[in-house]
């Protein structure tokens, strides 16, 4: 399959999954936690949410205690298409 056929298919499916973002506390390495927002219905394992403060976006792991920042960082689709 090509990398343009790839790429069609990612976005599709990311728009599939788009919502309203909803104002979400994301945890971050260390402990810290910061209000983001959800930007894509998580699938019960991975959600993407775009972070104000650093104006970029982010892959986070559900957890017990809400969206956990794993490292995945830039525009939404990257960070969708990373999974």
């Amino acid at each position: 399959m090509s990398a343009d056929v790839v790429a069609r298919r990612t976005a599709q499916e990311f728009a599939l999954v788009r919502r309203i973002p909803r104002e979400v506390t994301v945890t971050f390495s260390g402990g810290i936690t910061q209000r983001c927002w959800s930007v894509a219905k998580g699938d019960g394992t991975y959600r993407v949410v775009y972070l104000p403060t650093a104006e970029y976006f982010s892959l986070c792991v559900e957890s017990d205690f809400g969206p956990l920042d794993i490292g995945v960082h830039g525009p939404a689709l990257g960070c969708f298409g990373s999974v």
